[in-house]
């Protein structure tokens, strides 16, 4: 089984219509649209994709239509976890089904496990879809709870998990995940932590900023594996400001605005998330024309 999903693999945000139904035509054509700036490969309902708010029919229609789409120029993984781990071990046999390429579990938000529930609940929704490649997602500021080097170390004993998103903020940790486990892919889940977690012996980058900034994301991880890190550096000085503006908001509110901006409207948000602020969507809009992106 393939260890990793590629090196740029975006969140991809979902397109919803005025009446805040799911608009799948737009999802297939935002996906076209990511893949030909430089995406290897789109986490499908995710965070970034709203995925709290997706019923599970949404989330299956969406795993469909965006495969369909990009076929195998790109990699589709179904962001298939939950703080139910009978829920995930559901949807992620479902996602297989739907021609997912792949499955990312979140660590079970809210209801803050141990260590060794959290080693369980991976460990029985990764054993329920051998077939599947499975990349671990740490976001303790979402979840709660951090998943920790130890467990990592476990749960990459099984075959089929293959990769960690790792947006934890701590480097340590991302370290001794790099030094300790040599065939697991890690992703950062931070725009602004890729550099710093490539030389670490990072993989890529699971990106929000790519849904503008793809070419540009792609170029900076191309020279620093080409070991030209002090261009690669400039790079990331230079797209620094888009990566913190894409989040002076809950994501994915920014994201979404800026592509409105660049002529893909991906439509509003479901509650609870409402609409950005005008001061911030016009700092927003300053920062794309800085970088010459509108």
């Amino acid at each position: 089984m393939e260890r990793g999903f590629g090196r740029l693999l975006t969140a991809m945000v979902t397109p919803f219509k005025a009446n805040g139904q799911v608009d799948y035509a737009k999802a297939g054509d935002l996906a076209e649209y990511l893949v030909n700036n430089g995406s290897e490969g789109l986490v499908v309902t995710g965070t970034t994709g709203e995925s709290p708010t997706l019923t599970e029919e949404e989330k299956l229609t969406l795993y469909r239509v965006v495969k369909e789409r990009v076929g195998f120029r790109a990699r589709v993984i179904a962001g298939t976890g939950s703080n139910c781990t009978g829920a995930s071990v559901d949807l992620s046999m479902k996602a297989a089904e739907a021609g997912a390429d792949g499955i990312m579990l979140v660590a079970p938000y809210y209801n803050k496990p141990s260590q060794e529930g959290l080693a369980a609940h991976f460990w029985t929704v990764a054993e329920a879809v051998p077939e599947l490649p499975v990349m671990l997602y740490n976001v303790p500021s979402r979840t709660g709870v951090n998943l920790e080097l130890d467990t990592i170390f476990e749960l990459a004993r099984r075959p089929n998990i293959v990769a960690l998103k790792e947006a934890g903020g701590q480097l340590n940790q991302v370290a001794g995940v790099a030094a300790g486990i040599k065939d697991l892919s890690l992703y950062s889940g931070n725009d602004d932590e890729t550099l710093a977690i490539l030389a670490l012996g990072g993989t890529g980058v699971v990106s929000v900023c790519s849904h503008v900034a793809g070419p540009e994301i792609t170029k900076m991880i191309d020279l620093f594996f080409a070991g030209r890190v002090g261009e690669a550096y400039a790079h990331h000085r230079k797209l620094l400001p888009l990566f913190k503006g894409l989040f002076m908001a809950t994501n994915p509110l920014p994201v979404k605005a800026a592509l409105k901006m660049l002529g893909h409207d991906t439509g509003g948000h479901r509650l609870p998330l409402t609409a950005l602020e005008p001061g911030l969507r016009a700092s927003l809009r300053k920062i794309l024309e800085d970088l010459d992106l509108l």
